[in-house]
């Protein structure tokens, strides 16, 4: 099973597996990871599951849809041009090792 890395704000790293097809929003919640609120539950309503994505995966995510933009851009944390919705990363094989930053603070 693929695994992600979290990296939470105090610095803390959880290195979890991530079953593919499930949302880094979810494995996060499924592994105990804290910081990755989700309030909305994964439907990409409350920009509570914010986390920069480190530079050599971002080239392997879909690009940032418009909705998904437009909830970047009222994070409680400073957008940054790695910033994503862990709701909408999906896992894939290839993400096998993916790292994020959680942001903080969420809400």
């Amino acid at each position: 099973m693929p695994k992600a890395i979290y990296i939470e704000h105090d610095g803390r790293r959880t290195e979890a597996e991530v079953a593919l097809g499930t949302s880094l929003m979810r494995g996060a919640g499924d592994n105990g990871v804290d910081g990755i609120v989700g309030d909305c539950g994964g439907v990409m309503s409350c920009a509570t599951c914010h986390v920069f994505v480190e530079p050599q995966f971002l080239e392997l995510l879909p690009v940032v849809s418009e909705t998904a933009a437009q909830m970047l851009d009222f994070t409680a944390a400073p957008r940054a041009e790695n910033s994503r919705l862990s709701c909408q990363i999906v896992m894939t094989e290839q993400l096998d090792g993916v790292t994020v930053q959680v942001a903080y603070p969420q809400a």
